[in-house]
């Protein structure tokens, strides 16, 4: 099985006036961290809402000092379950984000069709004219090829 794993990271940044500057930092902080290994993890801001249900901005900066919300987003393949597939997540971007509270936001399982699992489609009819037709659009383009393999050698 694979999963879909978003996790939630609280990322501290430093000399920011705004919460967008914080948003900005906090974004290029965990890139910059993620980038040489993990290329394939997703980095968002995330939105926030107070208790009551308000919108909040993504990061909260004080004294020059904020804290931006991300979501890290990552596929995690041949799992046994969710769970399995969240311990993995947060084992390889905890590693990398050292110090870095991380929290579950959500773990989705990718809906895999396989050709064994699908029903086979019946056999396409061709006649004889659209096979040679078919034959005939590849053939040309084989000769090319070979043809260019000789003049390399």
């Amino acid at each position: 099985m694979d999963c879909r794993v978003v996790l939630e990271a609280a990322v501290p940044v430093y000399d920011v006036a705004t919460p967008e500057a914080a948003v900005k930092a906090a974004v290029s902080k965990a890139g910059e961290w993620l980038a040489d290994d993990m290329g394939y993890v997703d980095i968002e801001s995330r939105s926030r809402r107070s208790p009551r249900g308000a919108e909040l901005p993504p990061a909260t900066v004080a004294a020059g000092e904020g804290l931006a919300a991300l979501e890290l987003g990552m596929t995690v393949y041949d799992v046994e379950n969710e769970e399995h597939a969240v311990r993995i997540a947060r084992s390889e971007i905890g590693q990398r984000l050292e110090g870095i509270p991380l929290e579950r936001l959500s773990c989705t399982v990718i809906d895999e069709t396989t050709e064994a699992e699908s029903e086979p489609e019946p056999p396409s009819v061709e006649t004889d004219d659209e096979q040679a037709s078919d034959e005939a659009e590849l053939l040309p383009e084989f000769e090319e090829m070979v043809e260019r393999n000789r003049r390399s050698r």
